[in-house]
């Protein structure tokens, strides 16, 4: 396949992405969901913060989590220890998550029962930041275990993230982590990019995430007004 035509192969995915991103924005918007996409390299302990977050908001919000996963269902079923509606979506060797997807694996779902959706993006740093999932806000996270530089080897991801969080803290001082530099490194690549700093196993910091989601989510529904309640899903 010559490159002019794998270009224009591309742009279409794209396109019709973005279309079905669109739509499910819209749907998100009108049942009141304040839908989440978290992305990372592997390993960086998206699951562990996650599962905390579920169990943190619970008693006060109706939340539920997609999972991408290229092989397993592991994930989803380690996140369904929380309570929480978990649905995983596998997506067969696929380095990220397509807003089609999001849509298939909705089916069935009352969206007017869920306040908080999840959506675990596949492990990797380049590809989900081309691919809109019809979120309200993305975040990026980066572990303490994975170099300061990541920001500035990958700055697509953290140039599109509306937050980026800071995991596996407790660990900082184990592998010699240079906070500044990382931080240095995250307001080089995106200026004024809000930071949290967290532990799934400490719990350290998960307080101040669920708040400032919270607050986004405050936010959108200040502009957009919910709709009515029903059961969970």
């Amino acid at each position: 396949m010559t490159e002019p035509r794998i270009v224009e192969l591309r742009r279409g995915i794209l396109e019709k992405n973005d279309l079905l991103a669109a739509g499910l924005r819209d749907r998100f918007l009108a049942a009141g969901v304040f839908a989440v996409n978290l992305v990372s390299s592997p390993g960086t302990g998206k699951t562990a913060l996650l599962e905390a977050v579920l169990v943190a908001m619970a008693p006060a919000h109706r939340v539920a989590a997609l999972v991408g996963d290229c092989a397993t269902d592991n994930d989803a079923v380690r996140l369904r220890r929380s309570g929480a509606p978990v649905r995983q979506i596998v997506t067969q060797g696929m380095c990220h998550l397509e807003a089609d997807m999001v849509e298939q694996h909705l089916e069935g779902w009352d969206l007017a029962g869920i306040d908080v959706l999840f959506v675990e993006n596949v492990g990797n740093l380049v590809c989900p930041s081309s691919f809109d999932l019809g979120e309200a806000m993305r975040i990026v996270l980066l572990s303490v275990t994975e170099g300061e530089d990541k920001p500035l080897k990958y700055p697509g991801l953290f140039h599109t993230a509306d937050l980026a969080v800071l995991t596996k803290v407790d660990l900082a001082d184990a592998v010699d982590f240079d906070r500044a530099a990382a931080l240095d490194a995250i307001e080089a690549v995106h200026p004024g990019l809000p930071v949290v700093e967290t532990s799934a196993r400490t719990g350290a910091g998960v307080d101040l995430l669920v708040r400032t989601l919270e607050a986004r989510r405050a936010d959108l529904t200040v502009r957009i007004p919910p709709s009515t309640p029903s059961s969970t899903p």
